[in-house]
């Protein structure tokens, strides 16, 4: 009866860490696309194929650095059961779901996340369980620091690309022209280094699960769950949150060709970095913040500030709000089970 109350729970914290995933890749096509669509490069559902195919390319481009993070870095090994894992999800989704969806504002997965099994993980075992280490270090700084990094550099970029090219040319639509261009490119970038950054925390949560139940015996992810993570997230990203796309696309600022392709470019510089330093980043942070900064090259007032005043409560709620919600279901779980 035991062995199958442990099996049941597998499969369940199974299934929520595929869910989770596809809904990542759901909320996420937003910010991929987010530039692309706003400055009309492509049409919609070419934009979505673009993200797809370069959320799958991602698999083949960067290791497992940030799955390690996830998966070591927060909870102490060994700590993570079935039931910690399960809270964390449910906990995540819920607080997603509301904000995401209802609310349609970009929230960080990698904060509900986090926050989640911070959660859980107290409720199970205390701050014992806690590794306050890599929690500061590579969540926390990063977090905090990565909205700045992103509206600085893709300012900068942004700025590079008037200097160099928008005040050489004599038409500035025909500049914008090619700069459709270069932003399908951007596009593609930036959507392989997010869904590498996005599915290596599916990985992640997955690893701890096989290796607390002793399907494993250290922390190398199999590579049956590199191919899932990806084939999740990518599905995710097919079908798309369009309400999340447009709060993305037409209500922080209005982008033009050129600031498209300097905030992607931008965007995937930071998380590729991110991702080959181990660094879950928060590619909501990244998109906001590289979009932010574009916008900025053309003025303060260019940028809708309310949206983002929004945006940024959100992002500041969204670990601690999590983090409650997946305690509180952890002590409802135990009661149940």
């Amino acid at each position: 009866m035991l062995d199958s109350m442990i099996e049941l729970i597998v499969l369940f914290a199974l299934f929520l860490a595929i869910i989770f995933g596809f809904w990542t890749g759901f909320t996420d096509a937003a910010y991929a696309t987010a530039g692309i669509i706003a400055t009309k490069a492509v049409k919609t559902n070419q934009a979505i194929a673009l993200s797809a195919v370069g959320s799958l390319i991602g698999m083949v481009v960067f290791g497992s650095a940030v799955a390690k993070t996830i998966a070591t870095g927060i909870l102490v090994p060994g700590t993570a059961s079935g039931e910690v894992i399960i809270a964390t999800l449910l906990g995540s989704l819920i607080f997603d779901f509301i904000f995401s969806w209802i609310y349609a504002l970009p929230i960080s997965e990698t904060h509900v996340l986090i926050g989640g099994l911070i959660g859980a993980g107290i409720a199970a075992g205390g701050t014992e369980v806690l590794v306050l280490d890599g929690i500061v270090n590579k969540v926390i700084i990063p977090l905090v620091t990565s909205p700045f990094i992103a509206i600085i550099i893709a300012f900068f970029i942004t700025g590079l690309i008037i200097r160099i090219f928008m005040r050489q040319s004599a038409s500035a639509s025909k500049t914008n022209r090619r700069f459709k261009r270069l932003q399908v490119f951007a596009t593609f970038l930036f959507s392989i280094t997010d869904a590498t950054n996005d599915a290596q925390k599916v990985m992640g949560i997955i690893t701890m699960i096989l290796f607390y139940y002793g399907h494993i015996s250290e922390f190398v992810v199999p590579f049956w769950v590199i191919i899932l993570s990806y084939i999740t997230i990518s599905s995710g990203v097919v079908f798309g949150g369009w309400r999340i796309v447009k709060t993305m696309a037409t209500k922080i600022t209005r982008i033009r060709p050129y600031q498209g392709a300097g905030a992607d470019l931008s965007s995937s510089l930071i998380l590729g970095g991110a991702a080959y330093l181990g660094i879950p980043m928060s590619s909501t942070h990244v998109a906001s913040g590289t979009l932010l900064g574009a916008g900025m090259t053309r003025g303060m007032k260019s940028v809708k500030w309310g949206t983002m005043r929004n945006i940024i409560w959100a992002w500041i709620l969204s670990a601690p709000l999590s983090a409650v919600f997946s305690y509180i279901i952890y002590n409802i779980l135990i009661v149940i089970i």
